[in-house]
């Protein structure tokens, strides 16, 4: 029999999940030195009137490490795309032929580095408040459930205790991701 115990915590498993997945793609959109279609996901364009992320605009394939090909499905949106490039935080210059976009990804130099390693450094942080924030939401939950005599003192802190090792597991994943794009950050 599910108990409202267990659904708390698959609905506490559930939201770290995302908040992982969240901090993973924010990971993704900062610019490592390689060429990625995720450095993209924050430009926006004004698409006959309503604000539209360039990838439901444009295809955009990656033929070389370095290199971004955007190819606009309507090509009268190319000045808008390298418009909306140039006010973004990318520090790109995009290439353009009249018909697609080239973003040639120049190498990071070792200030620009420590820059966005910070910048990982705070997603990260707030990753891993995320899972605390969750982690907390359900122990409140838990001592509601407890106050009303749905559970037990030893319910309390068993569940307690699976919150907290579901927070720990999490935390640890969302470290190692750090680890990961620090790394990738720093090649040379």
């Amino acid at each position: 029999m599910i108990t409202i115990k267990d659904v708390l915590l698959s609905d506490c498993e559930k939201r770290m999940k995302l908040a992982i997945e969240n901090t993973q793609h924010e990971f993704n959109t900062i610019r490592s030195g390689r060429a990625s279609a995720t450095l993209l996901d924050r430009i926006f364009i004004d698409y006959y009137g309503a604000r539209t992320q360039l990838k439901h605009i444009a295809n955009i394939s990656v033929p070389e490490p370095r290199t971004i090909v955007i190819s606009p499905y309507e090509v009268k949106f190319i000045k808008e795309i390298e418009k909306q490039i140039l006010a973004s935080d990318l520090s790109i210059n995009p290439g353009n032929d009249g018909k697609v976009i080239r973003l040639v990804i120049p190498q990071l130099n070792e200030e620009r580095r420590q820059e966005l390693a910070k910048l990982v450094k705070k997603i990260a942080e707030d990753g891993r408040v995320s899972v605390r924030n969750i982690r907390r939401d359900i122990n409140d939950e838990l001592k509601k459930l407890e106050n009303s005599k749905e559970i037990t003192k030893d319910d309390l802190e068993e569940y307690h205790k699976k919150t907290q090792e579901l927070t720990d597991r999490y935390i640890e994943k969302i470290n190692e991701a750090l680890i990961l794009k620090e790394k990738e950050i720093m090649e040379v």
